[in-house]
C-alpha cells in the first residue's frame, strides 16, 4: 500500500515537473507568434491600380509614343518610325521574362545587377515579394515594370529616325536593354543596388528612363551620323495631328507612370498624379511662351513637346515634391529644354525628334530638381532636399546624374561601334532617298496617295496589293 502509494506521488511529481517545464515555452512560443508580423496580404484596390497603371504605360508606347513619332518624320518613314516603337514592345516583353527582370530585380550581385535566379520568372508568383510589392502580386510589379522597360529604348529611336537599319536596330536594342537598362534599373530601384543604398531618390525614372534615354540618343546620333540633306533641306514633320494626338496619350498615360510609382492606391499615388499635371501644364506654357517669344508665334508642336518635357522632368520627383515646387520643375524644363533643342544644330549632331533635348536634359533637371525639392512630409520614405536643409540628397543625386550619363554614353558607344563593324548601322544612300517605309518594310503609310509605288505590291503583301489595284483606271471593253 505504500509503495503503491509512492508510486502514484512520483508519477504526479513527474507530470507537474513536465508541465513547469513545457508550459511556459510553449505560451512563449505562443506569445512570439501572436507578435510576429502578419504575412504580406494581397489588397485588391491596390492591384486594380496598379494593371491599371500598367496599361497606361504601355499605352504610353504603343499607340502614345509611335503617334507622337510617327507624325514628326517625313511621310516615307511614318511606317517605320511606328514600327520601331510597336516591335520593341514585342522584343523586351520576351526579353523580360526570359532574363532582363532578374538582371534588373533579382537577387543583389554586389550593387551592380540582379543574379539569374529568376530567370524565366522562376519564383515570380503571384504572392506578395515584400521588398518590392508588399500589397500586390509578385508578378503585378513585374508586369509594371515591364512597361517601363519598353518605352525607354523606345525613346532613343527618335534620335536615328529615318537612317537606321531595321536588323541592326533589333539587335542594338536587345543589347541595350540586357547591358544598359537593366543594370542602371538594378542600381536606382533594385535592393541593395548602389545608388539606392547611397540615398539617391528617383520616383518614377527620372535616371532609370528619361537620362539614360537621351544620353544613349546623344551618342547614337553621333555615332550612326545625320540624315542626308540635314541642314540643307527641309525636313518638316508630315502629320502634326499624329504628334499631337501621341503627346495627348503621353500626358493621360503619364499617371500611370508616376502616381502608378506609389505601387498602391493611397495618399502618396494622389499626391504624385496632382504635381504630374501641374508640371505638365506649367511646362507647356513655360515652352509656348518662350517659343512665342523668341519666334513670334506658338505653335501646337511647342506646346507639346513642352507638356512633355514638363512630364520627363518631373517624373523622379512625383514622390517628393509639394504642389508649389513641381510648377517650377515644370517651367524649368520648358525653358530649358526648348533651348537645348535650339542648340543642337550649332552642336553638330542631328537627334531628328530632341530626344536629348527632352528627356537627356529634362531627366536630368528633374533628378536636380529633386535633391532641391524633396521634401519628408510628402513622403517619409525618401530625404528632404536641399531647400530643406539637407545637402546630402543634392550630393546623391549628382552622383547618380553622372553615372547615368556614363553607363548610357559609354556603353550604347561600345554597342554601336561593334555593331556599325558586324552589321552596319545605316540603309544605304539609295534606300534613304527613298524612304525607310518602302526600303526596309516594303509598305507605304499611304499608299493611295502614291500610285507610283504599284511596282512594289507583289512584293507589298496585301498592304500594298489591294489599295495600289483599287486606284488603277479601269479600261472599258
Amino acid at each position: 500500500m505504500v509503495s503503491r502509494n509512492v508510486r502514484l506521488w512520483f508519477l504526479i511529481s513527474l507530470l507537474l515537473w513536465v508541465v513547469t517545464l513545457f508550459v511556459p515555452w510553449a505560451a512563449f512560443a505562443q506569445e512570439a507568434q501572436q507578435a510576429a508580423p502578419p504575412p504580406p496580404k494581397i489588397d485588391s484596390g491596390d492591384t486594380a491600380w496598379m494593371l491599371t497603371s500598367s496599361a497606361l504605360v504601355l499605352m504610353m508606347t504603343i499607340p502614345g509614343l509611335f503617334l507622337f513619332y510617327g507624325g514628326l518624320v517625313r511621310r516615307k518613314n511614318a511606317l517605320g518610325t511606328i514600327m520601331h516603337s510597336f516591335i520593341l514592345a514585342a522584343v523586351i516583353s520576351i526579353q523580360w521574362v526570359l532574363w532582363g527582370y532578374s538582371l534588373a530585380f533579382g537577387p543583389d550581385k554586389a550593387g551592380l545587377i540582379g543574379g539569374l535566379d529568376w530567370i524565366g520568372l522562376t519564383g515570380v508568383g503571384l504572392e506578395p515579394y515584400p521588398d518590392y510589392s508588399a500589397t500586390i502580386p509578385h508578378q503585378a510589379f513585374m508586369i509594371y515594370q515591364l512597361m517601363f522597360a519598353i518605352i525607354t529604348p523606345a525613346l532613343i529611336t527618335g534620335a536615328f529616325a529615318e537612317r537606321m537599319k531595321f536588323s541592326t536596330f533589333l539587335v542594338f536594342m536587345l543589347l541595350w536593354a540586357t547591358f544598359i537598362y537593366d543594370p542602371l534599373a538594378h542600381w536606382v530601384w533594385g535592393v541593395k543596388g548602389w545608388l539606392r543604398e547611397l540615398g539617391a531618390l528617383d520616383f518614377a525614372g527620372g535616371t532609370v528612363v528619361h537620362i539614360s534615354s537621351g544620353i544613349s540618343a546623344l551618342a547614337a546620333a553621333i555615332i550612326i551620323g545625320k540624315r542626308r540633306g540635314y541642314g540643307q533641306e527641309p525636313m518638316p514633320p508630315h502629320n502634326l495631328p499624329f504628334s499631337v494626338i501621341g503627346a495627348s496619350m503621353l500626358w493621360v498615360g503619364w499617371f500611370g507612370f508616376n502616381a502608378g510609382s506609389a505601387l498602391g492606391a493611397g495618399s502618396l499615388a494622389t499626391s504624385a498624379f496632382v504635381v504630374t499635371n501641374t508640371a505638365t501644364a506649367a511646362a507647356a506654357l513655360a515652352w509656348m511662351f518662350a517659343e512665342w517669344i523668341a519666334k513670334g508665334k506658338p505653335t501646337v508642336l511647342g506646346a507639346a513637346s513642352g507638356a512633355v518635357a514638363g512630364l520627363v522632368a518631373i517624373t523622379p520627383a512625383s514622390g517628393f515634391v509639394a504642389p508649389l515646387p513641381s510648377i517650377i520643375i515644370g517651367v524649368g524644363a520648358g525653358v530649358l529644354c526648348y533651348t537645348a533643342g535650339n542648340l543642337k544644330t550649332k552642336l553638330g549632331y542631328d537627334d531628328s525628334l530632341d530626344v536629348v533635348g527632352v528627356h537627356g536634359v529634362g531627366g536630368t533637371w528633374g533628378a536636380v530638381a529633386t535633391g532641391l525639392f524633396a521634401s519628408k512630409a510628402i513622403n517619409e520614405a525618401g530625404a528632404d532636399g536641399l531647400f530643406y536643409g539637407n545637402p546630402g540628397l543634392m550630393k546623391a543625386q549628382i552622383i547618380a546624374v553622372v553615372a547615368t550619363w556614363v553607363l548610357a554614353f559609354v556603353g550604347t558607344t561600345i554597342i554601336l561601334k561593334v555593331l556599325d563593324v558586324t552589321m552596319g548601322l545605316r540603309v544605304s544612300e539609295e534606300e534613304e532617298i527613298q524612304g525607310l517605309d518602302l526600303a526596309q518594310h516594303s509598305e507605304s503609310a499611304y499608299a493611295l496617295d502614291l500610285p507610283a509605288y504599284g511596282e512594289y505590291a507583289r512584293v507589298g503583301g496585301a498592304s500594298l496589293q489591294q489599295p495600289v489595284e483599287k486606284t488603277r483606271p479601269r479600261t472599258t471593253p
